[in-house]
């Protein structure tokens, strides 16, 4: 199993809850706080690709 490294846990409002995690390999993960035995995984440029699109409300329209 990879080791992963995890931030503390983000939670938006209503405590909608996830982390964002890296290995030694150069993978990004995200996974639901509490279920980070289920993460989403990428690479970490695409992970922050991902991070910042977010940021610029990029992705809004899915809320």
């Amino acid at each position: 199993m990879t080791d992963i490294r995890w931030e503390d846990a983000f939670c938006g409002e209503g405590n909608n809850c996830f982390r964002i995690g890296t290995d030694t390999e150069g993978n990004g993960y995200i996974a639901v706080a509490g279920a980070e035995d289920r993460p989403l995984t990428d690479t970490r440029e695409a992970l922050r690709t991902l991070i910042l699109d977010i940021k610029a409300g990029k992705a809004d329209h899915l809320l």
